[in-house]
């Protein structure tokens, strides 16, 4: 033992000092635990410069590749359409059911936080579905379920993916967990495993990336193609369709001038505009609450403004006009020709009949408006049709006097049918 303290006097263990802290050498600024902070940091920045880099070249060779991708993605979403037809023949689903199932599943995606060109992604399963096999209403909800399930695994975040016990939970137990996993296959099989549906998500990103950033110009092109979702006029609608019309029509309503850009990215459906800003007045709930939050830039506020004063200028524009026509003509008073002076009239006013308009008048929109009240030789027409029934009543008598008159009593004691009009 005095030997071995010995040797650790004279530095036997070698050249190199002990120290009293474990994790340090010769130099304290060079321990080992400095070592290892300092090689996690260089491998983040190596990480991250490989990813800056791979970024630039799929930049790059998407510039160089731009039309072969959008060729392909127009030809794909026109290969994975859903047929309205199909789904109009469904035994016990209804259109009418559609939009219950669609807030259900709007709900779950905020829920799970998953990517936008997951709902439509989801949405399309379902459709195509539909069109394919018989679907039982007590079977919509599970559908639905197996749609987003499918559609979080093919694009979604792995983190983000839904389970079954979650998606049961909020069925609220009506399904067993078996029952997931059985109509995930049976979608699966039915479609041929073919998922890939380009989404009006992927096209719109297409066309934003070629302009400066705009966040509340993508929210509310978002916003009024999740508005489409829910009408059957846009089921079998082409996503690239979609997706130039909802933007165009986002900036229209943003006030946004449109930026200089490609044909393609230009040219939208003025019929597809004009058909989903006929649906803008009552749209989803749901989705008015989820687009008024801060994250998506309160555009479902700014839509309510932008269609109350459109529908403010449409009452300006539609009523002034008629107030002008129904507006009564003063009659011109001739002042009598008698030097006695005139018998002073009361200076109460009272509300004037409105005036029906002459008949070689136009109305607005070329519809004539009807009378207020009827002309004179109305009630003359009523009084000659009353007296020939009259006459016809007395002359059926003389013909036939034995038939008895019914009395008061028997006349309250018939109940008339409900689908028939009662005569004059």
């Amino acid at each position: 033992m005095a030997q071995y303290s010995a040797s650790l006097g004279n530095g036997a263990l070698g050249s190199r000092p002990v120290n009293d802290h474990f994790f340090e050498s010769e130099d304290v600024s060079d321990g080992r635990f400095v070592r290892n902070q300092k090689s996690r940091e260089a491998q983040r920045y190596a990480a991250e410069q490989l990813q800056i880099m791979a970024d630039e070249m799929s930049r790059a060779t998407a510039d160089e590749y731009q039309e072969d991708i959008l060729d392909h993605m127009e030809r794909k979403e026109a290969d994975t359409l859903p047929d309205v037809d199909s789904i109009d023949i469904q035994s016990e689903i209804q259109w009418f059911m559609r939009p219950y199932l669609l807030d259900f599943l709007i709900e779950a995606h905020i829920a799970f936080q998953l990517l936008p060109e997951t709902l439509f992604l989801t949405v399309n399963l379902l459709d195509r579905y539909c069109s394919k096999r018989i679907v039982f209403k007590r079977h919509y909800q599970l559908v639905g379920c197996a749609a987003m399930l499918i559609a979080a695994k093919y694009g979604d975040k792995k983190d983000r993916v839904p389970t079954i016990r979650e998606l049961q939970s909020m069925c609220c137990g009506l399904y067993e967990e078996d029952m997931f996993v059985q109509m995930e296959r049976h979608v699966l099989q039915t479609l041929n495993w073919e998922i890939g549906h380009p989404t009006v998500d992927n096209f719109l990103q297409m066309i934003l990336s070629e302009v400066s950033y705009d966040p509340e110009v993508e929210f509310m092109a978002l916003y009024l193609s999740e508005i489409a979702m829910f009408h059957k006029d846009f089921v079998s609608s082409l996503p690239s369709v979609m997706a130039r019309s909802s933007l165009a029509l986002a900036r229209h309503i943003l006030g946004r001038t449109p930026p200089p850009q490609s044909e393609w990215a230009m040219s939208y459906d003025t019929t597809t505009i004009v058909l989903l800003s006929q649906h803008l007045h009552r749209p989803s709930q749901v989705l008015v609450r989820k687009y008024s939050s801060a994250h998506y830039g309160m555009v479902a506020v700014t839509l309510d403004d932008f269609m109350a004063k459109q529908a403010a200028i449409a009452r300006r524009h539609t009523i002034a006009p008629r107030v002008r026509q129904m507006a009564p003509v003063q009659p011109q008073i001739q002042e009598p020709e008698s030097t006695l002076a005139p018998t002073p009239q009361p200076t109460t006013t009272a509300p004037m009949t409105p005036q029906k308009p002459a008949q070689g008048q136009q109305m607005p929109h070329g519809y004539p408006t009807p009378p207020e009240t009827p002309n004179d030789d109305y009630f003359e027409h009523q009084q000659a049709i009353l007296a020939a029934k009259a006459a016809a009543n007395q002359h059926m008598l003389a013909q036939n006097p034995a038939t008895p008159m019914p009395t008061p009593t028997a006349v309250s004691m018939q109940q008339p049918q409900m689908y028939q009009y009662q005569q004059c």
